[in-house]
């Protein structure tokens, strides 16, 4: 029998028979690691344990301390309980596919009637049964003919399906969590007990068509999460809560921010709090980038379909692309334009207007632009996943040798502006060359070194994302961690050598020569609209004065106070702050529980007393404490927190 060389994680080689598993060198290995073997990794790929490994490899041998190996397969393994559950309890349910997911699984049911919140209890309940048998799981390959049969004896048609979409090189393997049967890519964990029986949590259910086609059967979708211990989960369920709370949908109605209608899917109606939030951003953003050294431009919202051909958007994107066509003058064709779903090419257009110098050079243009992508109306979220948006979106046109000065400032930049916000911290996702790229390898290595040399001198650190490139140039994506741990995908920044050769954009080198420069887009926020609903949940509503809609509303007490809020409230409109009186014939607990739930920041409570002493009775929103002060301390005081970090 031929024989096979295995090397450990410590560097040590082995000789074995070629066709042993994973579970047989864990076991050579050590009595104590065959116990607790779930996995390997052989050569890169995640193994089950009952896999032949038939060639020399790399192996590393996983346990349940390994946690993205653990979770994976608890989370595929679960999928396979509750399916295996559901057709104990229901034997005339078909099943179809269950992936694992963020934070757990789902799996997909053909079933007539809808599953209920008490069958989902049922279903739980069974689930813990199964785990507590510890029963075993294998796993067998066995060949189409015999695969398709099992199933269409068993009436299975949708499994029958899938084995003729999976490729005709690839083993079609048969697992059994004890007596049920199901196909799967694998791995899997070793017995049913290995899933930890008070650490997953069925979700909900939905509905969702087979193969994501709208023509075919419609399907019931159960989800869940799973962890590997019971704490783990308590706290993702206490996220959970949180979030809801934090939900911007909810928050923008409680707040009269803005509103959206099936008239105009996707698009948002931003009513006068709402925009005052946009406005206050957008003015903040136009300062700092001012400040930076960007000039400001703003670019048509229809273009011909032209630019986008020489762009490659027309082939690469256009299904993204709202299509516009226009009878120019009643000519025979249609001229056909785009709204664009990106302001790179305009920019283009811009700097190709006159010639430009090396001395021009870095060029740094700024614009808040409109821009509309068709997204499915499935995919769309409040304001956070939207048709119509602004990006805060610039792009730098520069020297190859200007490249890693103009990275770091951006990352400086963005430190600022996300500090400014609320967010302290950030990763740096540093995505290189990808298998399939053009260039010379010799300009990638200058375009990475120019990064990493960035993030280095920026005194950040960074976390590798092989392979995750564009195809013609490396880039960074910023992620930013929110009050509640989630973590958003906001800003960027990706070197580009490719669109100024396709627009012809070139510059007058020392030389006397032209040449192409190099773009760089860029982005802190990404969108408006997406990232004050990223700011709306992280501080549940409760914005920095400076950024609250409604910043001070001074109530009476008594009706013989009015005229002192009226005059309250005109010192501090003087004094720039956006101030309201509230003068109505109310209880002034109705009137503060009404502003609370409003997330008014500042509620200035006014009676005789305060009259005659000149002060204001001051409530914070979240405190249940008061504080009487002068009003004329008072107004300084809230003069100062409400100016923009930017002009503090």
């Amino acid at each position: 029998m031929a024989q096979i060389s295995l090397t450990l994680p410590d560097g040590n080689s082995r000789v074995y028979d070629a066709g042993i598993t994973a579970a047989e060198v864990a076991a050579d290995i050590s009595t104590s690691l065959a116990k607790k073997a779930i996995s390997a990794t052989v050569n890169g790929a995640h193994f089950d344990l009952q896999w032949a490994i038939e060639a020399d490899a790399d192996i590393a041998i996983h346990t349940m301390k390994d946690d993205d190996q653990a979770l994976e397969l608890i989370r595929h393994d679960i999928a396979h309980i509750m399916a295996r559950a559901v057709q104990s309890i229901w034997p005339d349910v078909k099943v179809t596919i269950g992936p694992v997911i963020e934070n757990g699984w789902y799996y997909d049911f053909d079933r007539a009637e809808p599953f209920t919140p008490e069958d989902l209890g049922a279903i739980e309940a069974k689930m813990k049964d199964i785990i507590n048998a510890r029963d075993p799981v294998r796993t067998e390959v066995w060949d189409r003919a015999r695969a398709v049969q099992h199933y269409t004896d068993n009436n299975e048609p949708f499994k029958v399906e899938l084995i003729d979409a999976i490729p005709g090189d690839e083993p079609l393997r048969m697992y059994w969590h004890g007596d049920w049967q199901d196909l799967c890519r694998g791995p899997h964990l070793q017995h049913t007990g290995q899933v930890p029986a008070d650490a997953f949590k069925l979700m909900n259910v939905a509905g969702a068509y087979w193969r994501g086609d709208s023509d075919r059967a419609m399907l019931q979708r159960i989800y869940g999460v799973a962890f590997k211990n019971r704490d783990d989960l308590k706290q993702h369920l206490h996220m959970l809560e949180e979030a809801a709370k934090r939900d911007h949908r909810r928050l923008g109605r409680e707040m009269d921010l803005f509103h959206m209608q099936e008239e105009a899917p996707g698009q948002i109606f931003w009513h006068p709090n709402g925009w005052t939030i946009y406005t206050a951003l957008q003015d903040y953003m136009r300062r700092k980038q001012r400040a930076g050294g960007y000039v400001e431009v703003n670019t048509p919202q229809v273009v011909n379909r032209r630019l986008w051909e020489e762009s490659g958007h027309w082939e690469n994107y256009q299904e993204h692309m709202f299509i516009v066509e226009v009878d120019e003058d009643h000519a025979r064709e249609k001229s056909v334009n785009a709204l664009k779903p990106m302001n790179c090419p305009c920019h283009v257009q811009i700097y190709n207007q006159g010639l430009k110098s090396y001395r021009d050079l870095p060029l740094r243009m700024a614009e808040f632009g409109s821009c509309s992508r068709y997204e499915p109306s499935g995919a769309l979220h409040g304001i956070m996943r939207v048709r119509g948006f602004t990006q805060d979106d610039a792009h730098i046109f520069c020297r190859e040798d200007q490249i890693e000065e103009e990275c770091a400032r951006f990352i400086d930049f963005l430190s600022d502006v996300y500090s400014d916000l609320g967010f302290e911290k950030f990763e740096i996702m540093f995505a290189t060359r990808p298998e399939k790229r053009v260039g010379t390898e010799e300009s990638w290595d200058k375009m990475e070194d120019a990064l990493e040399n960035a993030i280095k001198k920026t005194g950040h650190s960074y976390t590798l994302d092989p392979g995750e490139g564009a195809f013609y140039a490396p880039k960074l994506d910023f992620k930013l961690t929110d009050a509640i741990g989630r973590v958003w995908q906001c800003g960027t920044f990706q070197v580009d050598p490719n669109l100024p050769e396709r627009l012809g954009a070139h510059y007058v080198a020392e030389d006397g020569d032209k040449h192409r420069p190099y773009m760089l887009h860029r982005a802190c926020l990404g969108s408006f609209e997406r990232f004050i609903g990223i700011l709306i949940e992280n501080y549940a509503g409760r914005l920095p004065l400076w950024l609250a809609p409604r910043q001070v509303v001074v109530a009476s007490i008594v009706s013989d106070a009015d005229d002192y809020v009226r005059e309250t409230v005109a010192a501090l409109r003087a004094a720039g702050l956006r101030a309201e009186a509230d003068t109505r014939n109310e209880k002034i607990n109705y009137k503060i529980r009404e502003h609370s739930v409003g997330k008014v920041p500042v509620i200035l409570a006014v009676g005789q007393r305060e009259v005659a002493e000149n002060t204001v009775s001051v409530r914070r929103l979240g405190d249940k404490q008061t504080s009487v002060r002068p009003r004329e301390d008072v107004l300084a005081d809230l003069k100062a927190e409400a100016t923009p970090p930017d002009l503090a």
